[in-house]
Protein backbone atom coordinates (compact mmCIF):
# COMPACT_ATOMS: atom_id res chain seq x y z
CA UNK A 1 0.00 0.00 0.00
CA UNK A 2 0.84 3.64 -0.40
CA UNK A 3 -0.59 5.66 2.49
CA UNK A 4 -0.97 9.41 2.56
CA UNK A 5 -1.93 12.28 4.87
CA UNK A 6 -2.86 15.24 2.67
CA UNK A 7 -3.71 18.25 4.78
CA UNK A 8 -4.00 21.98 4.23
CA UNK A 9 -0.27 22.67 4.53
CA UNK A 10 1.46 19.54 3.18
CA UNK A 11 1.17 16.08 1.65
CA UNK A 12 3.02 13.15 3.22
CA UNK A 13 3.17 9.79 1.42
CA UNK A 14 4.40 6.51 2.96
CA UNK A 15 5.30 3.23 1.24
CA UNK A 16 6.52 0.11 3.05
CA UNK A 17 10.25 -0.41 2.38
CA UNK A 18 10.22 -4.17 2.93
CA UNK A 19 12.24 -4.01 6.14
CA UNK A 20 9.49 -2.90 8.51
CA UNK A 21 10.03 0.78 7.84
CA UNK A 22 8.52 3.32 5.50
CA UNK A 23 9.83 5.31 2.55
CA UNK A 24 8.51 8.87 2.63
CA UNK A 25 7.73 11.55 0.08
CA UNK A 26 6.24 15.01 0.50
CA UNK A 27 4.35 17.52 -1.59
CA UNK A 28 2.37 20.75 -1.18
CA UNK A 29 -0.79 20.86 0.90
CA UNK A 30 -4.24 21.27 -0.58
CA UNK A 31 -4.23 24.92 0.50
CA UNK A 32 -0.96 25.63 -1.36
CA UNK A 33 -1.61 24.06 -4.77
CA UNK A 34 -0.88 25.98 -7.96
CA UNK A 35 -2.20 23.11 -10.08
CA UNK A 36 -5.02 20.57 -9.83
CA UNK A 37 -5.06 18.08 -6.94
CA UNK A 38 -4.80 15.21 -9.43
CA UNK A 39 -1.69 16.69 -11.05
CA UNK A 40 -0.12 17.39 -7.65
CA UNK A 41 -0.71 13.81 -6.50
CA UNK A 42 0.72 12.36 -9.71
CA UNK A 43 3.84 14.53 -9.31
CA UNK A 44 4.30 13.53 -5.67
CA UNK A 45 3.88 9.82 -6.48
CA UNK A 46 6.44 9.91 -9.26
CA UNK A 47 7.66 6.36 -9.94
CA UNK A 48 5.39 5.06 -7.17
CA UNK A 49 2.42 5.60 -9.49
CA UNK A 50 0.62 2.36 -10.30
CA UNK A 51 2.74 0.26 -7.94
CA UNK A 52 0.22 -0.28 -5.10
CA UNK A 53 -3.26 0.73 -3.89
CA UNK A 54 -3.55 4.23 -2.43
CA UNK A 55 -5.20 5.15 0.87
CA UNK A 56 -5.41 8.85 1.71
CA UNK A 57 -6.81 10.99 4.49
CA UNK A 58 -7.16 14.70 5.15
CA UNK A 59 -8.25 17.63 3.00
CA UNK A 60 -7.84 15.44 -0.09
CA UNK A 61 -11.43 14.40 0.73
CA UNK A 62 -12.67 17.94 1.35
CA UNK A 63 -14.37 20.47 -0.88
CA UNK A 64 -11.70 21.63 -3.30
CA UNK A 65 -9.64 18.47 -2.79
CA UNK A 66 -9.29 15.50 -5.09
CA UNK A 67 -12.71 14.01 -4.33
CA UNK A 68 -15.20 15.21 -1.72
CA UNK A 69 -16.21 12.57 0.82
CA UNK A 70 -19.18 13.15 3.11
CA UNK A 71 -18.61 13.68 6.82
CA UNK A 72 -19.62 11.14 9.45
CA UNK A 73 -21.56 12.79 12.27
CA UNK A 74 -20.50 12.27 15.87
CA UNK A 75 -20.80 10.14 17.88
CA UNK A 76 -18.64 7.93 15.66
CA UNK A 77 -16.48 4.86 16.17
CA UNK A 78 -13.79 3.33 13.93
CA UNK A 79 -15.99 0.82 12.02
CA UNK A 80 -18.62 3.45 11.16
CA UNK A 81 -15.94 5.90 10.05
CA UNK A 82 -14.08 3.31 7.95
CA UNK A 83 -17.27 2.18 6.19
CA UNK A 84 -17.88 5.75 4.96
CA UNK A 85 -14.63 5.95 2.96
CA UNK A 86 -14.87 6.58 -0.77
CA UNK A 87 -13.38 4.01 -3.13
CA UNK A 88 -12.46 5.06 -6.66
CA UNK A 89 -9.80 4.82 -9.33
CA UNK A 90 -6.83 7.14 -9.81
CA UNK A 91 -5.20 6.63 -13.22
CA UNK A 92 -5.71 2.87 -12.93
CA UNK A 93 -4.61 2.76 -9.31
CA UNK A 94 -7.18 1.77 -6.62
CA UNK A 95 -7.74 4.75 -4.32
CA UNK A 96 -9.51 4.92 -0.95
CA UNK A 97 -10.17 8.33 0.63
CA UNK A 98 -11.13 8.47 4.29
CA UNK A 99 -14.19 10.36 5.50
CA UNK A 100 -13.97 13.23 7.97
CA UNK A 101 -15.98 13.74 11.13
CA UNK A 102 -18.50 16.47 11.90
CA UNK A 103 -20.52 17.66 14.82
CA UNK A 104 -24.25 17.05 14.24
CA UNK A 105 -26.36 19.90 12.85
CA UNK A 106 -28.00 20.32 16.25
CA UNK A 107 -24.62 21.35 17.75
CA UNK A 108 -22.19 24.20 17.10
CA UNK A 109 -20.82 23.59 13.56
CA UNK A 110 -17.42 21.90 13.49
CA UNK A 111 -15.55 19.55 11.16
CA UNK A 112 -12.28 17.63 10.95
CA UNK A 113 -10.44 15.80 8.19
CA UNK A 114 -7.33 13.78 8.91
CA UNK A 115 -7.26 14.05 12.69
CA UNK A 116 -9.93 11.34 13.00
CA UNK A 117 -7.59 8.92 11.20
CA UNK A 118 -4.93 9.61 13.83
CA UNK A 119 -7.47 9.22 16.62
CA UNK A 120 -8.61 5.77 15.46
CA UNK A 121 -5.01 4.87 14.66
CA UNK A 122 -4.00 5.82 18.20
CA UNK A 123 -6.70 3.53 19.59
CA UNK A 124 -5.28 0.69 17.47
CA UNK A 125 -1.75 1.39 18.71
CA UNK A 126 -2.78 1.74 22.36
CA UNK A 127 -6.01 -0.16 23.13
CA UNK A 128 -6.12 1.35 26.63
CA UNK A 129 -7.21 4.61 24.95
CA UNK A 130 -10.40 2.83 23.84
CA UNK A 131 -11.47 2.28 27.44
CA UNK A 132 -13.29 4.90 29.48
CA UNK A 133 -13.29 8.67 29.00
CA UNK A 134 -10.33 10.09 27.06
CA UNK A 135 -9.27 13.51 25.81
CA UNK A 136 -7.12 13.54 22.65
CA UNK A 137 -5.53 16.72 21.34
CA UNK A 138 -4.12 17.29 17.84
CA UNK A 139 -1.94 20.41 17.66
CA UNK A 140 -1.76 21.77 14.13
CA UNK A 141 -2.94 24.41 11.70
CA UNK A 142 -6.40 23.93 13.18
CA UNK A 143 -5.93 22.30 16.58
CA UNK A 144 -8.53 19.67 17.52
CA UNK A 145 -9.71 18.57 20.96
CA UNK A 146 -11.69 15.31 20.89
CA UNK A 147 -13.62 13.80 23.78
CA UNK A 148 -13.96 9.99 23.59
CA UNK A 149 -15.87 7.40 25.57
CA UNK A 150 -14.97 3.72 25.12
CA UNK A 151 -13.45 4.36 21.70
CA UNK A 152 -16.32 6.53 20.42
CA UNK A 153 -15.68 10.16 19.45
CA UNK A 154 -18.54 11.92 21.23
CA UNK A 155 -17.63 15.51 20.43
CA UNK A 156 -14.74 17.70 19.40
CA UNK A 157 -13.76 21.34 19.16
CA UNK A 158 -11.44 23.19 16.77
CA UNK A 159 -9.06 26.00 17.71
CA UNK A 160 -7.57 28.34 15.07
CA UNK A 161 -4.25 28.46 16.91
CA UNK A 162 -1.78 27.31 14.27
CA UNK A 163 -3.12 29.38 11.39
CA UNK A 164 -3.46 32.46 13.60
CA UNK A 165 0.18 32.09 14.66
CA UNK A 166 1.22 31.89 10.98
CA UNK A 167 -0.80 35.01 10.16
CA UNK A 168 0.79 36.92 13.02
CA UNK A 169 4.22 36.24 11.51
CA UNK A 170 3.19 38.63 8.72
CA UNK A 171 2.05 41.35 11.15
CA UNK A 172 3.82 44.33 12.73
CA UNK A 173 4.32 42.22 15.86
CA UNK A 174 7.26 40.32 14.36
CA UNK A 175 8.70 42.62 11.69
CA UNK A 176 11.36 44.29 13.81
CA UNK A 177 14.94 43.13 13.12
CA UNK A 178 16.61 40.99 15.75
CA UNK A 179 18.16 37.65 16.58
CA UNK A 180 16.54 34.26 17.07
CA UNK A 181 17.63 33.79 20.68
CA UNK A 182 15.27 33.83 23.65
CA UNK A 183 12.44 31.80 22.11
CA UNK A 184 12.06 29.47 25.11
CA UNK A 185 11.95 32.41 27.52
CA UNK A 186 9.39 34.15 25.31
CA UNK A 187 7.25 31.00 25.22
CA UNK A 188 7.19 30.76 29.03
CA UNK A 189 6.31 34.46 29.32
CA UNK A 190 3.49 34.15 26.78
CA UNK A 191 2.12 31.06 28.47
CA UNK A 192 2.08 32.84 31.83
CA UNK A 193 0.42 35.91 30.32
CA UNK A 194 -2.33 33.66 28.92
CA UNK A 195 -3.50 33.16 32.51
CA UNK A 196 -4.85 36.72 32.39
CA UNK A 197 -7.26 35.74 29.56
CA UNK A 198 -6.79 39.02 27.63
CA UNK A 199 -5.61 37.78 24.25
CA UNK A 200 -6.22 40.95 22.23
CA UNK A 201 -4.53 43.13 24.79
CA UNK A 202 -1.62 40.75 25.29
CA UNK A 203 -0.70 40.37 21.61
CA UNK A 204 0.94 43.81 21.29
CA UNK A 205 3.40 42.97 24.06
CA UNK A 206 5.34 41.03 21.40
CA UNK A 207 6.20 44.33 19.67
CA UNK A 208 6.39 46.60 22.71
CA UNK A 209 8.83 44.30 24.51
CA UNK A 210 11.19 44.47 21.52
CA UNK A 211 11.04 48.28 21.50
CA UNK A 212 11.20 48.89 25.25
CA UNK A 213 12.97 45.89 26.77
CA UNK A 214 15.37 44.94 23.97
CA UNK A 215 13.71 41.59 23.40
CA UNK A 216 14.72 39.66 20.28
CA UNK A 217 12.56 38.65 17.33
CA UNK A 218 12.97 35.05 18.49
CA UNK A 219 11.62 36.01 21.92
CA UNK A 220 8.60 37.66 20.26
CA UNK A 221 7.84 34.54 18.22
CA UNK A 222 8.13 32.35 21.29
CA UNK A 223 5.93 34.75 23.26
CA UNK A 224 3.18 34.63 20.63
CA UNK A 225 3.35 30.84 20.48
CA UNK A 226 3.09 30.51 24.26
CA UNK A 227 0.31 33.10 24.45
CA UNK A 228 -1.84 31.37 21.82
CA UNK A 229 -1.24 27.84 23.11
CA UNK A 230 -1.90 28.99 26.66
CA UNK A 231 -5.21 30.56 25.65
CA UNK A 232 -6.15 27.37 23.82
CA UNK A 233 -5.41 25.23 26.88
CA UNK A 234 -7.60 27.51 28.99
CA UNK A 235 -10.39 27.84 26.41
CA UNK A 236 -10.79 24.07 26.03
CA UNK A 237 -12.35 24.18 29.48
CA UNK A 238 -11.19 20.73 30.57
CA UNK A 239 -8.32 20.06 32.94
CA UNK A 240 -8.35 16.29 32.34
CA UNK A 241 -5.14 14.54 31.25
CA UNK A 242 -4.58 14.71 27.49
CA UNK A 243 -3.00 12.53 24.82
CA UNK A 244 -1.13 14.73 22.34
CA UNK A 245 -0.80 13.43 18.78
CA UNK A 246 1.04 15.16 15.96
CA UNK A 247 4.37 16.35 14.58
CA UNK A 248 7.14 16.03 17.21
CA UNK A 249 8.13 19.72 17.35
CA UNK A 250 4.57 20.98 17.73
CA UNK A 251 3.62 18.25 20.19
CA UNK A 252 6.70 19.19 22.25
CA UNK A 253 5.49 22.81 22.43
CA UNK A 254 2.07 21.70 23.69
CA UNK A 255 3.66 19.25 26.11
CA UNK A 256 5.78 22.10 27.46
CA UNK A 257 2.64 24.20 27.84
CA UNK A 258 0.84 21.39 29.64
CA UNK A 259 3.80 20.87 31.97
CA UNK A 260 4.04 24.57 32.86
CA UNK A 261 0.30 24.61 33.60
CA UNK A 262 0.50 21.39 35.62
CA UNK A 263 -1.69 19.42 33.19
CA UNK A 264 -0.98 15.69 32.94
CA UNK A 265 -0.23 14.53 29.41
CA UNK A 266 1.28 11.83 27.21
CA UNK A 267 2.39 11.99 23.58
CA UNK A 268 2.03 9.80 20.49
CA UNK A 269 3.82 10.18 17.16
CA UNK A 270 1.50 11.52 14.47
CA UNK A 271 3.02 9.52 11.61
CA UNK A 272 2.61 6.21 13.45
CA UNK A 273 -0.98 7.12 14.30
CA UNK A 274 -1.99 8.08 10.76
CA UNK A 275 -0.41 4.94 9.28
CA UNK A 276 -2.23 2.77 11.83
CA UNK A 277 -5.49 4.60 11.13
CA UNK A 278 -5.25 4.18 7.36
CA UNK A 279 -4.67 0.46 7.83
CA UNK A 280 -8.13 0.27 9.39
CA UNK A 281 -9.63 1.05 5.97
CA UNK A 282 -8.45 -2.31 4.57
CA UNK A 283 -11.30 -4.32 6.01
CA UNK A 284 -14.00 -1.67 5.68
Amino acid sequence: MILGDWGTTRLRLFRADGTGGWEKREGPGIGALDTSAAEALATALGDWAGTAPLRLTGMVGGRGGLHEVAYVDCPADAPRWAAAAARLDFAGQPLTIAAGLAMPLSAVPDVMRGEETQIFGALALDPTLARGARLIVHPGTHSKWAWLEDGVVRRFRTFFTGELYALLQQSTLTRLPGGDDGEDDGFATGLARANERDLLGALFVARAAQLREGRSAGWARGYLSGLLIGHELHAAGDSAPVTLIGAPKLVAAYAHGCALQGRRHQTLDGERAVIAGLHLLEDA
